[in-house]
């Protein structure tokens, strides 16, 4: 089900805004940050996708397959440089 809801660009500033229902906002679930496109002649909102999401369950996938080890092994170790010209306080 759609809902339709007619409203008028609002002067913010230099920029200009919409008000928008909070039945809109709860209708779709936006909070605070969101997301604009611009898709031909529509402007399209919608939350804001955590890029980051779902990793922490990954991870535990990941190390209960024993599949979370380094791939380069040399990079753990360091260099030389790395042990002689650091200094940890």
């Amino acid at each position: 089900m759609s809902t339709i809801v007619k409203t008028r660009l609002v002067k913010i500033g230099n920029s200009q805004g919409i008000r928008i229902p909070k039945v809109l906002l709860d209708q779709v679930g936006l909070t605070n940050d969101i997301e604009l496109e611009v898709q031909g002649d529509q402007l399209v909102l919608r939350a804001a996708r955590r890029p980051r999401a779902g990793w922490n369950e990954q991870f535990r996938q990941m190390a209960e397959r024993d599949d979370d080890r380094l791939l380069d092994q040399h990079a753990r170790s360091g260099s030389s440089w790395d042990a002689e010209e650091w200094t940890w306080e």
